[in-house]
């Protein structure tokens, strides 16, 4: 294809090639050509095999575990500025570090701003991501930044289930707003699970507000790490008389024996994206796919549109099946 001013480029970081595949896919081009070369003592460094000069270029790395893939990103952008690509969109589908956004206790650091300051550093023009664990993040930025929504996703997904008692439940008081939000497209009504932690991914105890007789319940949280919360959620919600409980979460981060705390749980089914590829297949974990979101994003991001159209969840019922 002959060079055009501001021609579109996709590459994507080695954490993230799956996704960045059917991004490329359904956006009608191919990925473009990266190669990575890596050292005996781990040091690794990702090049361009095919120019970037003048183009507007877009970089799909998710930033999950391990560090590789943040410092795999970094690279990434100082390699396309250094090659003169005119504009530097990094697609950060699931953006590490978010539950980092403040200082919580004293002598900590606030890693999601951060990651911030790197990527803007490293010579970032915008930002696209997906469900930021604090939606604020987005102010630790000072280049723009488009936050998609993943409900475009799962509602119509949790409106084939055809449930007939449909609850949405939030798994802590920090992520009412959410349930709420969620809840508005059903007009359905909402429970909370309010738990006290000893520490990270340790829970005292649980109690629910609200009541869950008789009800199809759908738990909503951003991230599933350790399962260890929903699990716990579930079990509780189906001892006060549930019909059934689900889970939603937009990051299958799953680490630790999440796979096997989710299977062992009450929970009927766990509905994740592909922002995080699986370690492996379960029976109990749906995934659906954010390619076309995100595809669509990037072509109204490149043509200089407004992406307020892609929270419309009645305009983008086909964007997963």
């Amino acid at each position: 294809m002959p060079f055009q001013p501001n021609h579109v480029k996709l590459f994507a970081g080695s954490g993230s090639t799956l996704l960045a595949a059917k991004i490329a896919s359904s956006y009608g081009r191919d990925l473009g050509d990266v190669v990575t070369a890596r050292f005996s003592d781990g040091e690794f460094q990702p090049s361009f095999n095919e120019s970037v000069r003048g183009c507007d270029v877009f970089l799909i790395q998710s930033t999950n575990q391990p560090y590789d893939n943040l410092m795999e990103l970094l690279l990434l952008i100082d390699a396309a500025k250094r090659a003169s690509a005119h504009y530097i969109t990094v697609v950060i589908p699931y953006f590490g570090m978010a539950r980092q956004d403040r200082k919580d206790k004293p002598r900590v650091a606030i890693g999601a701003k951060l990651i911030a300051n790197l990527l803007t550093a490293a010579g970032a023009h915008r930002i696209m991501t997906m469900d930021l664990h604090a939606a604020q993040i987005q102010g630790f930025f000072d280049i723009p930044v488009d936050h998609l929504d993943a409900s475009v996703i799962f509602v119509p997904y949790i409106k084939s289930l055809g449930l007939k008692n449909l609850t949405i439940a939030s798994p802590d008081m920090g992520g009412s707003y959410r349930a709420r939000t969620f809840a508005k497209f059903f007009n359905a009504e909402v429970v909370i699970c309010d738990k006290r932690r000893k520490r990270a991914n340790e829970i005292e105890s649980m109690s629910i507000i609200g009541d869950v007789t008789g009800q199809d319940i759908v738990l909503m949280d951003d991230i599933c790490d350790t399962a260890g919360t929903l699990a716990k959620a579930a079990a509780l919600i189906m001892e006060n008389g549930a019909n059934s409980v689900r889970a939603v979460c937009s990051h299958p981060v799953l680490s630790g024996h999440a796979y096997e705390t989710v299977e062992n749980s009450a929970l009927t089914e766990l509905i994740v994206t592909d922002t995080i590829p699986l370690k492996r297949p379960s029976d109990k974990i749906r995934v659906l796919s954010t390619a076309d979101l995100f595809a669509k994003a990037i072509s109204i991001v490149h043509e200089h549109g407004s992406i307020s159209g892609l929270f419309s969840v009645d305009q983008n019922l086909n964007t997963n099946n």
